[in-house]
């Protein structure tokens, strides 16, 4: 029985891959995701605090506004304490809505990452033509913001249609953060000869799984952030490994749980001179560099 696939990238176990290192012969690359997120009023997706109701849902709606208004400027405080670098993952309407937010980002030299117009859509619900122009809005929005066009992107509510990766490598992107199913890097296969890089971006150590899905608690996220940093940290002994942490302020910006994720974010810095901490664009950049092959 032969069953549909993408062909995008083939199989090839961790195990007998081609060895490298990151930068400084580091082995455990680490990276910090913030989603800067905003949601239409009143209709539209959105994540949820608790089950929605009618039209305009002010509940869910004002809890996601808490992280842009308050719980990102919080842990903009945490990170800048410890000197940790971050990629802002950023809806193009956060430069209408929020644009304080993405403009201090930018002044820390954070990274700043496509993450389509808004999580209020999925762009894998649109016909092809309509999905380009998506991408292409919002990549135009960030290139006139930042100056530079986004080296990768994340699709609103991890969506992807079938040629989604066509039409980010067909616009320029370097690399996406879509697909967790791997702790390397992996080239992905695109119409016309072209290929992007799929940088490992969590599902696990997210938040939004975690703590909306799953129902934990903050001191649970934080420990899971911890212990799959030890293990990676030895694992990464035999072969070079990226974490991700997948972070949204309305979620970890809210006190009782911005506690732990300190608690968290110190354990990793006090490891710094062991691990290179860094961005997804870096990672992308650095095994773009590396000789063909090398890469799955």
């Amino acid at each position: 029985m032969e069953l549909r696939t993408h062909n995008r990238y083939g199989y090839v176990p961790l195990r007998g891959r081609a060895d490298y290192t990151w930068p400084s012969g580091r082995r455990l690359a680490v990276y910090f995701a913030l989603n800067l997120e905003h949601f239409s009023y009143g209709e539209g997706l959105g994540a949820e605090l608790a089950p929605s109701g009618p039209h305009p849902d002010i509940l869910n709606y004002a809890w996601r506004d808490y992280g842009n208004r308050v719980g990102a400027w919080y842990m903009l405080d945490a990170f800048d304490a410890l000197q940790l670098p971050m990629a802002a993952l950023v809806n193009s309407a956060m430069y209408d809505y929020a644009p304080a937010l993405v403009a201090a980002c930018r002044a820390r030299g954070d990274e700043i990452v496509g993450h389509g117009r808004t999580n209020a859509e999925r762009q894998g619900d649109l016909d092809e033509a309509a999905e380009r122009a998506l991408i292409g809005e919002a990549t135009q929005r960030l290139t006139e913001a930042e100056g530079r066009p986004p080296e990768g992107w994340l699709g609103p509510w991890i969506s992807h249609s079938h040629v989604t990766p066509d039409l980010l490598a067909e616009a320029g992107y370097r690399y996406l953060l879509d697909w967790c199913m791997d702790d390397q890097p992996i080239w992905f296969s695109c119409r016309g000869g072209k290929r992007i890089l799929a940088v490992p971006y969590p599902q696990e150590v997210n938040d939004i799984p975690q703590i909306v899905g799953r129902k934990i608690g903050g001191e649970a996220f934080a420990d899971i952030i911890i212990d799959q940093f030890d293990e990676m940290l030895e694992l990464s002994q035999t072969r070079p490994l990226v974490m991700g942490v997948a972070l949204h302020a309305y979620l970890v910006g809210q006190p009782h749980r911005l506690r732990h994720l300190k608690r968290a974010l110190r354990h990793i810095a006090k490891h710094r001179d062991r691990i290179w901490l860094t961005t997804p664009g870096a990672i992308a950049r650095h095994c773009v560099d590396l000789p063909a092959g090398v890469v799955p």
